[in-house]
This record gives C-alpha cells, sequence and structure tokens, in this order.
C-alpha cells in the first residue's frame, strides 16, 4: 500500500471546507497567517502554519484536505 501523498501548503479552498466561512475570509486569514510570521508575498503557508494558528490538531486539519 501506498503512503497517500498530501500538500504542503494550503489555500483558501481548503480553509473555507475546514472552518465554513467565506472565500474572503479565507484568502485574509492567509495573509494574516503570512503577516505573523513574517512570510514575503511569494512564500507560501503551509497545512502545519495553518494548523498552529487556527489551535487545531495537525490531523484535523490534514482530514478536510483534498488533492
Amino acid at each position: 500500500m501506498k503512503p497517500r501523498i498530501t500538500r504542503l501548503c494550503i489555500y483558501p479552498k481548503d480553509i473555507q471546507r475546514i472552518t465554513g466561512k467565506s472565500e474572503r475570509y479565507s484568502r485574509d486569514l492567509i495573509h494574516k497567517i503570512r503577516k505573523s510570521l513574517n512570510k514575503e508575498d511569494h512564500q507560501v503557508v503551509t497545512i502545519e502554519e495553518l494548523s498552529t494558528y487556527l489551535g487545531i490538531p495537525l490531523h484535523s486539519v490534514q482530514a478536510f484536505i483534498t488533492d
């Protein structure tokens, strides 16, 4: 059995599935996370960074990630 390949980066659609909020909220949240981590615009936010920021366990977040 092959291990399931998952993405490392998070997209607004993923945040919509996790939080049930709008796309605009999701984009703003990614922007806030980037700002809090001092990331530049071209740098992506990872699933781990999102789970830490929201205080949700990583395995719960990964359950909502679809490829």
